[in-house]
């Protein structure tokens, strides 16, 4: 029998390359095709482990390109699809909302468009997996509510507007084409190799060469943090056994307030780096606040528990521990990716190709 042809958009990115790796670890059965345009935050050296895998492949394209995603449903013959290519960063969604509508409304209907058509007479074999964000649901401001599956959309930057918009063509093409979909919106993701332009990678960075910590208006913002691995492992309980048509929201059940958090991260980073207690937090310095800025996301996980058997593994003491020995442990990997200098040797391979 011929191995199931899964297609993972924006592998090359930080949770992407998270779920890529466990895919093709966890089932040698599968033929997984990485699809990244490689950008700024796409990064093979991500993937260096498995890229040698057998039943892995790498493929560098655009999903705006519509007759290119179109030509690759008609090539590979496609299983299923987990979507996770996107634009992310909000203070870029600021700078420049039209690479956002481009990259995640666009070409997430550009695939939606090849698997409809590619799937037409086969739609019960088939599964489209779209992987998105709890920022669609905006700001809480009661501290005893959670967004939950049937919580209001509300966005509010024109990254957490083009998701939502992204989200409701999935719902829209299962619902007029019968295209089978599952959906998922997560909370904050946090671990090995995320660009250093988040705050956890970005604030590790800083301290290690004591420069400012930048803390939006007075900290006060309030997030639901997860480990990326525990994020992976979700993605693969909700493909293999979610319900189509359901959206399961993914959280670690987890709040910090920004400026606790990056003082819990101070301390962390003064024991690794052997400096006297309290030497980091003198770094913080407040800004001024980002437009639009949510004060509170929280999410309410308890459907994909008690439906899938899935929760978070690590507790955020334990994941922040292993998140900061990761960045000291490869300041290769960050040097690269801060200087660009990956993204010239990939490019160069692949247009020799």
């Amino acid at each position: 029998m011929s191995k199931k042809k899964i297609l993972i958009t924006g592998g090359a990115g930080f949770i992407g390359s998270h779920v890529v790796r466990r895919f093709v670890n966890e089932y040698p059965d599968y033929h997984i095709y990485n699809l990244d345009k490689l950008t700024y935050a796409g990064n093979l050296l991500n993937l260096t482990d498995i890229e040698q895998k057998s039943n892995y492949t790498f493929l560098k394209g655009d999903i705006t390109d519509a007759h290119y995603i179109q030509e690759l449903f008609g090539a590979y013959n496609f299983d299923g699809v987990i979507h996770l290519a996107a634009e992310s960063h909000v203070d870029r969604s600021i700078t420049n909302p039209l690479d956002f509508v481009l990259t995640n409304v666009v070409g997430t209907v550009n695939l939606l468009n090849a698997a409809k058509h590619a799937w037409r007479d086969t739609l019960d074999q088939h599964l489209f997996y779209h992987v998105s964000t709890d920022e669609v649901y905006g700001s809480l401001h009661d501290p005893d509510t959670f967004f939950t599956e049937e919580t209001a959309y509300d966005p509010r930057s024109p990254y957490s507007a083009s998701k939502a918009s992204s989200d409701h063509f999935v719902r829209a093409y299962h619902n007029t084409y019968g295209l089978p979909v599952v959906l998922s919106n997560c909370s904050n993701n946090y671990g090995p190799n995320q660009f250093p332009e988040k705050l956890i990678p970005l604030c590790i960075h800083n301290i290690q060469h004591d420069k400012p910590l930048p803390i939006y208006g007075k900290g006060e913002n309030v997030r639901d943090w997860l480990f990326v691995v525990d994020h992976a492992r979700a993605i693969d309980a909700v493909y293999h056994q979610g319900k189509v048509g359901e959206t399961y929201n993914i959280g670690g059940f987890n709040e910090w307030q920004n400026l606790e958090l990056i003082h819990l991260l101070c301390d962390v980073m003064d024991r690794k780096l052997n400096r006297t207690e309290g030497t980091s937090r003198n770094l913080i310095q407040f800004v001024k606040d980002r437009a639009g800025h949510d004060l509170r996301y929280a999410i309410d996980a308890t459907k994909i528990e008690c439906e899938l058997g899935w929760k978070p593994s690590l507790q955020f003491a334990e994941g922040l521990e292993k998140t900061v020995d990761w960045y000291l442990d490869n300041q290769e990997w960050l040097q690269n990716v801060t200087s660009g200098a990956y993204q010239h040797y990939y490019k160069e391979q692949y247009e020799a190709r």
